[in-house]
């Protein structure tokens, strides 16, 4: 099955200012060609005239059910304070309810423009039925909580393996922080990634009180103690990165670990602005991520470019600190490298994964495309995603999702939350 998308304006974020008119070309879920295959023959082909493709956006972190919890302990004053509202809602969710939510969270990707995304949560294997009905990738994670013996359970009990479908899905590890976990459980943890090829994440350094706590506890910086549990020796993503020391910065750059800069959440939460312009200087690679839905209350991707630009400008006093361009690395090659998935997507490049996203920029919001970098990170919006495809496949077209049934997925997580929301 061969698909044509022709007269297209391209942007493939191998370059700096790279664009051009051009086609692509796809067959067996992969990008054949990019450039001009007017010679092609497709069993589809479609006219893109106006349209500009970008590569799918990539959610490097979130937790996806927790649409379930979007507007709900939205008073919180820090992230403490936070987990603790939450931390009992989580407890009562099982297969269905992370089923639901998953799809929701899902239809709110696609429609903003992401195509793949790495999930920290529970119940994952709901999460990949979900994916691979809906046909977005997820790099998927179980989350782990407490000393050894918890990780020794929670990992002896995971179900995702049978779900795993050697495309979409991908199975990592999370261990949820630091100031939840013991150090034998980031042990235990990083034996067992390295012993099934596993590829781990965590939340570091998210908050200022982590920072405190864990220097007054053990007399040093979160990402040395993580870095003596040998976590960070072994294929690895870290979230927030907020109050991270520039020593840390140079010992993650120096490992290849990446941080996920979350600028909604980080805000939501009051936990402090990353200053992720500085950590790109000193060699770090910055991907970007929404979070989960309740710290956040939106999936979107769009939302979280345009905020990483504005923060960045107005905590530096620097309108170059971060050029648009870079935010759209951020959110596409950048968070590609953070999960160790430059080599099938985050930029459109012949024999990578035809993970595309069209964009119609012929409305008043992006009128008129001066400097079309510019207009995807300050002016984009989500009812300029005209389509998407992931791995070749259409899951939005024209703006209507293709995989999901929308009102259908909107009353179960309503008829789920209610049920939650009784204690029920």
């Amino acid at each position: 099955m061969k698909t044509l998308l022709k007269n297209l304006t391209i942007i493939p974020v191998t370059e700096e200012g790279l664009h051009f008119t051009g086609d692509i070309l796809i067959e067996d879920r992969l990008i054949r060609r990019i450039g001009d295959c007017s010679n092609e023959k497709a069993d589809t082909v479609r006219d893109c005239t106006g349209l500009i493709a970008i590569p799918g956006l990539v959610n490097a972190h979130t937790h996806l059910s927790m649409t379930l919890m979007r507007n709900y302990k939205d008073t919180c004053s820090n992230l403490q304070e936070w987990l603790g509202e939450i931390f009992p809602i989580e407890d009562r969710l099982g297969d269905e309810e992370i089923y639901w939510g998953s799809m929701l969270g899902l239809a709110e990707l696609i429609k903003s423009g992401t195509t793949s995304f790495a999930d920290m949560y529970f119940h994952q294997w709901m999460t990949a039925r979900a994916c691979k009905e809906a046909g977005v990738r997820g790099f998927l994670s179980l989350t782990l909580f407490g000393d050894e013996e918890e990780t020794r359970k929670r990992l002896s009990s995971i179900r995702l393996d049978d779900e795993l479908d050697g495309d979409l899905l991908r199975r990592d590890l999370a261990v949820h922080a630091i100031y939840t976990c013991s150090e034998d459980s980031y042990r235990y943890t990083a034996d067992w990634a390295r012993e099934h090829g596993a590829i781990v994440n965590t939340h570091l350094s998210e908050t200022k009180k982590e920072m405190t706590d864990c220097l007054e506890q053990s007399g040093m910086l979160p990402a040395f103690w993580l870095d003596k549990t040998g976590f960070l020796d072994l294929p690895c993503y870290v979230a927030h990165g907020v109050w991270l020391q520039d020593e840390e910065v140079k010992l993650l750059a120096s490992k290849g670990v990446s941080v996920v800069h979350n600028p909604s959440s980080n805000c939501k939460l009051a936990s402090g602005i990353a200053p992720v312009g500085h950590f790109r200087k000193l060699g770090l690679n910055v991907a970007l991520g929404t979070d989960g839905a309740s710290s956040n209350n939106n999936l979107s991707m769009i939302k979280e470019m345009r905020l990483a630009a504005m923060l960045s400008t107005v905590s530096t006093m620097d309108v170059g600190s971060l050029r648009p361009y870079q935010i759209l690395e951020m959110a596409t090659v950048n968070g590609a490298k953070a999960l160790h998935a430059e080599l099938q997507i985050g930029t459109l490049e012949e024999g990578k994964k035809a993970d595309i996203v069209l964009i119609n920029p012929a409305q008043a919001n992006m009128t008129p495309l001066n400097d079309i970098f510019s207009a995807l990170v300050f002016s984009l919006s989500e009812n300029n995603i005209d389509s998407v495809y992931v791995s070749g496949r259409q899951l939005l077209d024209k703006g209507r999702l293709t995989t999901i049934d929308e009102a259908e997925v909107c009353r179960n997580v309503a008829r789920c939350w209610e049920k939650i929301r009784k204690g029920e």
